[in-house]
């Protein structure tokens, strides 16, 4: 096991013997192979500087590097943006640990050493995140290596597999060469992953969001604090963002363009859906600290007459998310709010039974002016995991989830 700070800057000879330069540099080309270093950029005084290939190397150690090729049979270097450079772009940058689930800087790179037909490839296996990456770069040419690995034998290890290293890339267009993607990220719960977003810069913020397709963009950002969340989507092209806001809920959405400058909120609701553009113009229409600025519009309703079975048929045919399930508005013939049904009732019920007998106790709702302290009052009394909104005609119009009372609570904190 090799070290990228041991071998870096080791004096490189060819085949004959010759001194080519020393070692600057080493490339990894994530389309070709993700961790194998691919190029190793040798240098002397004033002389072009090489690029010896992985195949061009027969022998690697700390101090010394040998090719198998005559120095003739090397490439002049030049800059590519596809590559990844291990000192530039690896050494003491920050990465996401996707496993760890947290932002860690990279103190040293391990590599491991690949012998096949009379050449030596480096790829790389690990990253160090510890204090022994940190001690040996600090005593990197102050003692000798074998003095400095006993000393970081005794340090405790901290290791993240090369595997699960998210590396963070700013410039779009290099992060599309180096073929950096989300899916990785995409993993990570939406919560995690805000958090990791919020040590991030401006920037990096952008790139994270540019990796991860619309529905998991708009996951992460509902999670983030509101300040970071206007931040991140004010930096967004118009089409972008209004993609991401329509796999919101409407009431995120609506909370969001309402912490925008009134001219981007008023662009992007036009760019949305004329679906989207309403339930969030609706919804933004009802002030802060009201029951109708925190509904969800999206909710489930079917006919209090209806059996447990017709209900769940119906369900099953409508493109509902899961989170919207929790529990099941009812309503009477002139689709005036007639109650609730938990799932729980729902799954332990007779196929046969109507919805109306499967109704919780007591039968509350609020009005969307309705101050939300009263609807805090009114989920701390009964144990509430939702409550409904109704219009002044008591037609249900939204409905508050516990969550949505929880993240208004430690808004206010």
């Amino acid at each position: 096991m090799l070290r990228a700070t041991e071998i870096l800057g080791a004096q490189a000879y060819d085949a004959m013997g010759n001194y080519v330069g020393r070692l600057r540099e080493m490339f990894i080309e994530p389309a070709e192979q993700p961790n194998r270093v691919a190029w190793l950029l040798l240098s002397r005084g004033r002389f072009q500087p090489l690029v010896a290939r992985w195949d061009q190397v027969a022998f690697v150690a700390p101090t010394t590097l040998r090719l198998n090729v005559d120095e003739r049979a090397l490439q002049a270097y030049l800059p590519n943006e596809a590559w990844l450079a291990v000192r530039k772009d690896l050494l003491d940058q920050q990465i996401i640990d996707t496993h760890g689930r947290k932002v860690v800087r990279v103190n040293d790179i391990a590599m491991a050493e690949v012998r096949t037909n009379g050449s030596v490839e480096l790829r790389v296996t690990q990253v160090d995140v510890g204090l022994p990456g940190a001690v040996g770069r600090l005593m990197q040419g102050l003692a000798p290596t074998q003095l400095i690995r006993r000393l970081q034998d005794r340090l405790p290890s901290r290791v993240i597999p090369w595997e699960f290293v998210n590396l963070i890339e700013p410039d779009p267009l290099r992060r599309v060469k180096l073929r950096l993607t989300g899916h990785r990220l995409a993993r990570l719960h939406p919560a995690d992953l805000a958090d990791i977003m919020e040590e991030l810069s401006p920037s990096e913020r952008e790139a994270i969001i540019a990796s991860l397709d619309e529905e998991v963009a708009a996951d992460v950002i509902a999670e983030l604090d509101r300040r970071l969340q206007a931040q991140v989507v004010e930096k967004l092209a118009p089409e972008r963002a209004a993609e991401i806001l329509e796999e919101m809920e409407p009431d995120e959405a609506a909370h969001l363009l309402a912490d925008l400058p009134p001219e981007t909120s008023q662009e992007l609701l036009y760019e949305l859906s004329r679906e989207d553009a309403r339930d969030v113009s609706e919804l933004l229409q009802f002030g802060e600290g009201t029951a109708g600025w925190m509904m969800n519009t999206d909710f489930v309703f079917v006919g209090e007459s209806a059996t447990r079975e017709e209900a769940v048929n119906w369900i099953r045919t409508r493109d509902i998310h899961p989170d919207q399930l929790d529990t099941i508005v009812l309503i009477d013939a002139h689709a005036v709010f007639s109650g609730t049904v938990s799932i729980g009732r729902l799954l332990l019920a007779a196929e046969e039974r109507p919805m109306r007998e499967l109704r919780d106790d007591p039968l509350l709702s609020v009005q969307a002016e309705t101050d939300e302290r009263e609807v805090f009052e009114l989920f701390d009394k009964y144990n509430l995991r939702s409550l409904a909104v109704v219009d002044h005609d008591t037609r249900p119009i939204g409905v508050i989830t516990v969550d949505d009372v929880v993240s208004r609570l430690r808004s206010k904190l």
